[in-house]
């Protein structure tokens, strides 16, 4: 049986898959955990096994938010250290494996259908061979390199997401202006993720773009505001919200073709994570690939870069289990 586990900032899915393969795409059994109701990951997993029938676990895989170092990860917005000899010994298992939770992420882009993603250039060919890469916008935003030896791939952990923001408007750089008052240094993870989102439409609230009605601003205030902007802006049901999509989606287009850039992607762009699967069809509206390509003299390679969107919100998952059967 195989122990896999995807460690995120907002929730922990923990799933047994029965090895029945190089790809593990059913889990047995699946259970989800809301991360920050936890001191410790051991408590998750104590939990998680007390509800388990009395398996034999043979390997374990483990993407986690954040780097990995020696073996272990102190999660990035989580109070949480992982090691992998710990965890060898509260499961009593000898192949413990972690992995970054974006690296794990890429390893499930190798074992997803057709049908699973969203390609946002339908006219780029979906046969080239080379180097890929994987953005990912969730709590947070993580990057991965998914290296090509002209065989197979190797996906390559990266926390590439904690690089500088760089604005490409004037409306960016206000916006970068705006943050930096409030954080400091503003990176892409600082705009592209949930609290990112919501920063955003604090920026367009708080310069005027429109005013703020008090039916919106009690949604915002009594539930998630990162959700209930995307709800929101994915209706059309105010310029606040419509808006701060539509500056995150070319935002998160320019961020992937920087990416894109950095690794040479023939091999193409995976946008993973749990917002895109939620806002695509403003990913699909042209703002994405607007971002995306307006690099000066390369929009015409990143035109030939395919772009896909990930639909499956189990491919982290589906990742580490297919991991750990190399173990």
């Amino acid at each position: 049986m195989i122990l896999a586990g995807d460690i995120g900032g907002t929730k922990t899915v923990l799933a047994l898959f029965e090895e029945e393969g190089p790809t593990m795409r059913r889990p047995l059994l699946q259970e989800t955990f809301p991360s920050r109701q936890y001191s410790t990951f051991a408590d998750v997993l104590s939990g998680f096994l007390g509800h388990s029938p009395r398996v034999r676990i043979r390997a374990a895989c483990l993407g986690v938010a954040g780097p990995v170092v020696d073996g272990q990860s102190r999660t990035t917005n989580l109070p949480w250290l992982l090691d992998e000899r710990d965890l060898q010994t509260h499961l009593g298992v000898e192949h413990v494996r972690l992995l970054n939770d974006v690296q794990a992420a890429a390893y499930g882009m190798l074992h997803l259908q057709e049908d699973e993603f969203c390609v946002l250039n339908p006219d780029s060919d979906p046969n080239r061979k080379g180097h890929a890469a994987l953005i990912a916008a969730g709590t947070g935003l993580g990057e991965a390199i998914l290296y090509w030896d002209g065989l197979r791939y190797h996906p390559m952990a990266s926390e590439g997401g904690h690089g500088d923001f760089a604005p490409q408007s004037d409306e960016e750089i206000e916006i970068l202006k705006y943050l930096r008052t409030q954080i400091g240094h503003v990176s892409y993870e600082r705009i592209l993720s949930g609290p990112g989102l919501f920063a955003l439409y604090r920026f367009l609230r708080d310069t005027g773009y429109a005013d703020e009605p008090a039916w919106l601003r009690e949604k915002i205030q009594t539930g998630d505001p990162s959700v209930a902007v995307t709800e929101i802006g994915v209706a059309g049901g105010h310029p606040l919200c419509t808006e701060a999509l539509t500056l995150f989606s070319r935002i998160y287009g320019a961020a992937a073709g920087n990416l894109a850039l950095h690794v040479l992607a023939y091999g193409g762009v995976y946008v993973g994570g749990g917002i895109a699967p939620k806002i695509v069809t403003k990913l699909k509206d042209g703002s994405f690939m607007e971002g995306f390509t307006s690099k000066g003299r390369y929009v015409g390679f990143l035109k030939g870069i395919r772009v896909s969107v990930a639909l499956n919100p189990l491919a982290p998952l589906i990742g580490a289990a297919s991991f750990a059967t190399l173990l």
